[in-house]
């Protein structure tokens, strides 16, 4: 096949074995890679019911079709699935910068980690070479002193590395795997399903080349795609970066604040992604094969956290800023900059750290509880010091670093209904509350609350729905995007960049076609999404999922939007969120209690997976 090395490396860290197996093209076409193959991978190689941090739980790591060629975005990702420490169910995290494109080249397309090393290691791999290593001396150290210093044992700077900090060493589910320095897969706690398997770091060089089956069509298509990248499709990418959500969610009412207690934050100004370029962002560069540049490089000029350097995106800008009502972008950029040293996803400590000033707002946690600290909504530097404590598993951080559903479920005391989470994972910045189309993609995403499983907040947003009334039938314009989603996840082109298909799934197919030779339609590209959709269903399903853990959080579904904005009274109620499980999985072809059909599963060809259903039709 071209495109695809058709190796699959499986490496057992119990015995220190490692072994090749083919992929065949009906796998490759069937799943595509990223997280379709990953999920697919985790499904045959574990059993129901496992404890995400054993050694029974594989860590799964993929590329894409697209990866090591010069496909802008598509040529540098790389996946990690495992069952997740946050929520139980499938755990994928995609990343981008340079580590997938020299997985690709050392001829590999998946990674499965079995078991758990005896003591703690990190695999390197040089092409055909493996070699499992002591990573003794690696302990404690943050990902990117990992990175340094195993280039500076190996003797190569240019071996691409992926590791975990402190957090994912110490089980941290909110724990990420970080690449190149900046770049972390960052959602699910998958740091942590490194860490229980003592694997600090994995290091590649690859030297192979990546054939295309159609060069001269696929450099056409490439230059196309470069066209449109320097277009409006990727303006806001290449200009003020993410952080330009800030003033737009708050004129709708849509922004999260102070842990959804409001829908619009006074401060939005002062952390908004026009201040930030004007005063911190130091420069703007690109991954591997990207014709976009959209890494906002920022630097602290001044203060007590000058110096502090860190890329800066919407969602750990929100998290940390608006939703801990803090409005000091220095602590916000030193935040981050923590997140990233000690290998935590910074989406996922802002709403903890959020969390837990609504806690102690209300009385729940006291000063005993927090060692002294101050957690009062809007406290930038006792921010700083929780996300420290976080990182270190010390004192009350040792708790939160759970998790929120977790640790309000240790705190007690009614904090639960202040943990802003679905299926056991952080929300991220969108107040869903006037958000109803993006709501049920919340609600149904089988990886947690997130909303890069669904992208329907753009249907809302955007004014092409009606965004404080779900209206039957409306599923399918979710249904629609959560499909192209999976096949973007799968094909691992960034997300930044869907504007420029400017054909949807014509314009995959035929790039996908191009790079791999294996002729597919846009249609069974899209039915290649809906299968993977589906697949992902039944991989939770086995593990327990029902329709109750398509829920919401509590506050969005008991809080109205209290601001004077457009949005105000708005918030989800239970018998609106069943009209909405009811009409999506109708148009998913499932139960009323959210299990595929067996007709929709031989439909999609899942037949062997028809077990997971029984005695639940």
């Amino acid at each position: 096949m071209f495109g695809y090395a058709s190796r699959i490396l499986r490496v057992n860290l119990s015995i220190g074995k490692t072994a090749i197996e083919p992929l065949k093209e009906e796998m490759a076409k069937k799943y595509i890679g990223g997280i379709g193959l990953g999920i697919r991978l985790l499904i045959d190689n574990s059993k129901p019911g496992i404890d995400p941090l054993s050694p029974e739980n594989p860590l799964i790591l993929t590329t894409g079709p697209f990866s090591g060629t010069v496909a802008p975005t598509g040529g540098n990702g790389h996946a990690f699935v495992a069952k997740s420490p946050s929520t139980n169910g499938v755990g994928e995290s995609k990343s981008h910068g340079f580590f997938g494109a020299e997985l690709k080249r050392a001829g590999y397309d998946a990674i499965i980690f079995e078991g758990k090393a005896e003591k703690p290691v990190y695999v390197w791999i040089d092409d055909d070479s493996f070699q499992i290593m002591d990573a003794k001396h690696l302990m404690g150290k943050s990902p990117q002193e990992t990175e340094d210093i195993i280039r500076e044992e190996l003797g190569d700077y240019y071996i691409r590395v992926a590791s975990i900090g402190l957090a994912g060493e110490k089980l941290s589910r909110i724990a990420c795997i970080i690449n190149d320095k900046t770049r972390a897969a960052g959602r699910c706690g998958l740091g942590a399903v490194m860490g229980s398997k003592n694997l600090k770091a994995i290091a590649v060089r690859g030297t192979k080349n990546v054939d295309v089956a159609k060069p001269e069509e696929f450099l056409e298509f490439v230059r196309v795609l470069h066209e449109r990248m320097k277009g409006p499709a990727t303006v806001k990418y290449r200009t003020l970066g993410t952080p330009q959500n800030v003033l737009v969610h708050n004129s709708l009412g849509a922004l999260p604040t102070r842990n959804f207690t409001n829908a619009i934050f006074e401060g939005a100004e002062k952390v908004s992604g026009e201040y930030l370029n004007e005063r911190f962002v130091e420069k703007i560069v690109g991954c591997s094969s990207c014709a976009m540049r959209c890494e906002h490089i920022t630097i602290v000029p001044e203060g007590p956290y000058k110096g502090t350097m860190a890329r800066v995106e919407y969602e750990p800008l929100w998290a940390l800023g608006p939703h801990c009502g803090v409005d000091r972008m220095d602590a916000i950029i030193k935040t981050i900059d923590l997140c990233n040293y000690y290998g935590i996803d910074a989406i996922s400590a802002g709403v903890i750290v959020g969390f837990a000033m609504d806690c102690y707002e209300h009385g729940i946690l006291t000063n005993d509880d927090t060692g002294g600290l101050d957690l009062k909504f809007g406290n930038a530097d006792e921010m700083v010091k929780v996300v420290e404590m976080i990182g270190r598993r010390e004192g009350l951080g040792d708790i939160l670093a759970e998790g929120v559903k977790r640790a309000a479920e240790i705190i007690g005391k009614g904090a639960e209904k202040y943990a802003n989470h679905i299926k056991g994972l952080e929300m991220t910045g969108y107040d869903i509350r006037g958000l109803k189309t993006a709501a049920l993609g919340y609600a149904v995403s089988f990886r947690g609350a997130d909303h890069n499983r669904h992208g329907a907040y753009a249907l809302d947003i955007s004014g092409k729905t009606n965004r404080f009334k779900f209206e039957k039938g409306r599923s399918k314009l979710v249904i629609e995007v959560e499909d192209l989603y999976t096949i973007i996840d799968s094909l691992i082109v960034c997300k930044f960049s869907r504007g420029v298909y400017y054909k949807g799934f014509d314009d995959l197919a035929q790039y996908y076609t191009l790079v791999t030779g294996i002729g597919v339609t846009a249609e069974e590209l899209r039915r290649a999404g809906e299968r993977i959709s589906n697949l992902a269903r039944l991989y939770n399903i086995r593990e327990g999922f029902t329709r109750k853990d398509d829920h919401l959080p509590i506050k969005v579904m008991t809080t109205p939007i209290p601001d004077e904005t457009v949005a105000k009274g708005q918030y989800v109620t239970q018998e609106e969120l069943d009209f909405m499980l009811d009409d999506y999985y109708e148009h998913r072809g499932w139960t009323r209690e959210g299990v595929p059909t067996l007709e929709k599963i031989k439909e999609l060809g899942l037949e062997d997976l028809a077990y997971v259903v029984e005695g639940k039709i």
